[in-house]
C-alpha cells in the first residue's frame, strides 16, 4: 500500500515527491505579504519526519546555505521518512540582517507561543501548530552572535536518550549538555518528547567553509543514523568524534582596551594560561587576560575593541580534556577538503555544480 500524503500548512505532499510550501506569517506595512518558506521531502517508506530548521534569529545566515547544501543531495531520492527544511524562521530579521524582529523580541524566547500575543509569540505558534506538529526529530541551526565567532558544537539535553543518540551522531568535536532555556524551540520541543539538538557554528552575517560542511554533514549523519538515508554495504563504523563538556564558562575582560588575542579557537588552555593582552591605544599599559579554567576554546570574540566586563573567550570544561583535544585533532583532519585535479576543494556532502 502507498504511504499517505503527509500534510502541513494546509498542503498535502505525496510520497516520493518534494514541494515548496508557502506558510503566511505576516504582512509589511506595504501590506506585501511574507511567507515563512518550507521545503518537504517525503519518502516513499516510512521513517522519522526530522526537521531541520535554520535562521531562527534572522542574522544566523550559515545554516540557510547548510540546508541548501542538504537540499540538494542526490540522495534524498531514497529517502526513508520525511524531511521538513525550513532555511529562514525569522524572515522579518533576515530581510533586516537582524538577530530580533521588529518589536526587539528575541523570536527564540516566545515558544510555544500565542495566537493573540505578541509578533513573536504569533510566529512561534505559528511554527509550532503549521509546521512542528507532527515531527519526530530536530535540528535547530544556529551560530555566534555578531562579532563572536563559535567553534562547531552541538547543544543537547542528554538525560534523553534519543537526543543523545543524534547529538553523537552529528559529529561535532563539542557537545554541551547544556540545560533547557525557558521559551525557546529546545526547550519546548524537548517538553513535548521530541529528541533536539541545537548546532552552534561560526559567526551572524558570515559564511565560514568549515562550519558550513561540518553543518551539512553533521546533518546527514543524523539522517543515516536515523536511517533515513542509505549507508554504504561494508562501511567501517567510524571512530568516536565528539566529547562531551561537563560544563562551559565565559572569561571575560577587567578592563577597557583594544585586545590582542594570542590563543586560537578551538585550542587546549590551561588553568592561569594567558589567553590575550587588553591595551590602551598608546600601549602603555597592557593588561593580560588570564584563563582561570583548564579547557577547550569554543568561542571568542572577534572585534578587537572591549568593555570591562565582556566576555571575550568562551570555555568548554572536560573531564577527560586529552580526549577532547584527541576529538579537536580529528575533526581537524576530517575537515581537510578534498581536491580534484585543479585543486579545487570538494567537500563530500556538497556535489559539484552542474
Amino acid at each position: 500500500m502507498a504511504r499517505a500524503p503527509f500534510k502541513i500548512a494546509g498542503a498535502e505532499i505525496a510520497a516520493g515527491s518534494r514541494q515548496t510550501v508557502e506558510v503566511p506569517v505576516a504582512k509589511l506595512y506595504t501590506h506585501t505579504p511574507l511567507h515563512i518558506p518550507v521545503e518537504v521531502v517525503h519518502g516513499r517508506r516510512e521513517g522519522p519526519v526530522l526537521l531541520v530548521c535554520a535562521a531562527i534569529h534572522g542574522d544566523e545566515i550559515a545554516g540557510v546555505e547548510i540546508i541548501r547544501r542538504v537540499l540538494r543531495h542526490s540522495s534524498l531520492r531514497q529517502l526513508r521518512g520525511t524531511l521538513i527544511a525550513v532555511p529562514i524562521v525569522n524572515i522579518f530579521g533576515f530581510l533586516q540582517r537582524t538577530r530580533y524582529l521588529p518589536d526587539r523580541r528575541d523570536l527564540n524566547r516566545c515558544f510555544p507561543g500565542s495566537e493573540t500575543g505578541s509578533l513573536g509569540g504569533r510566529i512561534a505558534y505559528l511554527f509550532r501548530t503549521q509546521i512542528m506538529e507532527n515531527v519526530t526529530h530536530i535540528i535547530d541551526l544556529h551560530t555566534g552572535a555578531i562579532h563572536r565567532f563559535n567553534l562547531p558544537q552541538i547543544r543537547a539535553e542528554l538525560n534523553n536518550p534519543q537526543t543523545a543518540l543524534i547529538a553523537e551522531a552529528f559529529g561535532a568535536p563539542v557537545i554541551l549538555n547544556a540545560s533547557l532555556r525557558e521559551g525557546t524551540l529546545r526547550e519546548y520541543a524537548d517538553s513535548q518528547g521530541i529528541p533536539v539538538i541545537t548546532f552552534e557554528g561560526g559567526e551572524a552575517l558570515r559564511f565560514d567553509e568549515v562550519v558550513i560542511s561540518s553543518g551539512a554533514r553533521g546533518v546527514a549523519r543524523v539522517m543515516r543514523t536515523l536511517e533515513m538515508l542509505p549507508t554504504k554495504a561494508g562501511r567501517p563504523k567510524p571512530r568516536k568524534r565528539s566529547e562531551v563538556a561537563a560544563s562551559s564558562n565565559w572569561v571575560r575582560s577587567d578592563t577597557d582596551g583594544i585586545l590582542r588575542s594570542i590563543v586560537r579557537l578551538g585550542q587546549r588552555v590551561r588553568k592561569g594560561q594567558k589567553l590575550a593582552v587588553v591595551a590602551d591605544p598608546f600601549g602603555q599599559m597592557e593588561t593580560p587576560l588570564v584563563t582561570p579554567y583548564a579547557g577547550i576554546v569554543i568561542g571568542m570574540a572577534n572585534l578587537p575593541l572591549v568593555n570591562e566586563g565582556e566576555a571575550v573567550f568562551h570555555i568548554a570544561r572536560f573531564e577527560e580534556l586529552g580526549e577532547a583535544e584527541k576529538a579537536m585533532d580529528y575533526f581537524r583532519s576530517s575537515m581537510e577538503p578534498e581536491t580534484t585535479e585543479n585543486t579545487v576543494p570538494v567537500h563530500p556532502w556538497e556535489e559539484p555544480e552542474k
